[in-house]
């Protein structure tokens, strides 16, 4: 059994999605899926796969996983160190081999090699069926707040060019969980022409902390009028809550705190709609955002 509005099947998919009958001809499915990864690699990717066949099943196209996705210790330390690939590595491949079996896009959180001695990279990778590797984010705010000190073990990403790619005429971006506190960040994306942000996060529990996550998620999509899918860890060290939000700052699928996948509709059409009624990035008077 799911919890929340984790789906069961495709029909219940759709209906997530805000579906009935045939798919929308413009746009595509995306899912959140959310598991607790381990240090055990060789499971996190059968969890990986088996949650992206899921999400295939019930009809997406790209599918978005949590933040560390490849492995996962707490502490970070030594260990992630040690465990850090590079990005032609094992991980890569075998998500470059489950999106061309499923013919689908994944987006995954990885411990990458740095080029700091005792630090690795946080990164995210988007693999395509046919292309493999097609873009990457190393996240840019590390996160050094609520007693975590990431920045002790993890190199820092160096701002340039956002790395975007398109699914079905809509535009991608990248960021990763602590980022999501920086309105910066999101409107950096959409400045590149993003329409939808996806967020792999592993958003340590806490007070307050999920109530944070889905306010900041919200907030980005709703000032910036674009589609926000953001997956989390689940418990005992995430808060789990993956969910998608609209232009209109509307959730349109959600989890709750157990590993599963949820998958909703992204359409461009939308994005236009909401835009003719809310035009605030035409409106603002500070001009594209530099980081």
């Amino acid at each position: 059994m799911s919890d929340g509005v984790g789906l069961t099947d495709t029909a219940s998919a759709s209906a997530s999605a805000g579906l009935t009958g045939t798919a929308p001809a413009l746009g595509f499915a995306v899912a959140v899926a959310q598991f607790a990864p381990g240090p055990d690699k060789a499971a996190n990717l059968e969890t990986i796969a088996r949650l992206a066949r899921t999400a295939v099943q019930r009809g997406a196209s790209l599918v978005v996983f949590p933040e560390y996705s490849s492995f996962f210790v707490d502490p970070i330390g030594a260990e992630s160190v040690a465990n850090a690939e590079p990005l032609d590595g094992p991980f890569v491949t075998a998500l470059g081999s489950i999106a061309a079996e499923l013919n689908a896009h994944i987006i995954a959180g990885m411990v990458a090699e740095s080029t700091e001695a005792g630090h690795f990279a946080n990164v995210l990778v988007a693999v395509s069926p046919v292309d493999g590797l097609i873009a990457q984010y190393s996240k840019v705010h590390l996160y050094d707040a609520f007693g975590g000190r990431e920045s002790d073990w993890v190199e820092a990403g160096t701002i340039g060019t956002p790395q975007t790619f398109s699914i079905e005429g809509v535009t991608i971006g990248m960021q990763t969980c602590y980022d999501i506190r920086f309105p910066e960040v999101s409107r950096w994306l959409v400045d590149a022409g993003a329409d939808l942000v996806v967020v792999p996060a592993e958003w340590v529990r806490g007070p307050l902390k999920e109530h944070h996550w889905r306010t900041l998620v919200t907030a980005r999509a709703l000032e910036n009028t674009i589609y926000v899918a953001a997956a989390d860890q689940t418990p005992p060290i995430g808060v789990g809550a993956s969910l998608v939000v609209d232009p209109m700052g509307v959730t349109i699928a959600s989890l709750g705190e157990r590993e599963d996948v949820a998958v909703a509709w992204i359409d461009p059409r939308r994005i236009d709609e909401v835009r003719r009624v809310n035009p605030a990035l035409a409106l603002r008077r500070f001009g594209n955002c530099v980081l």
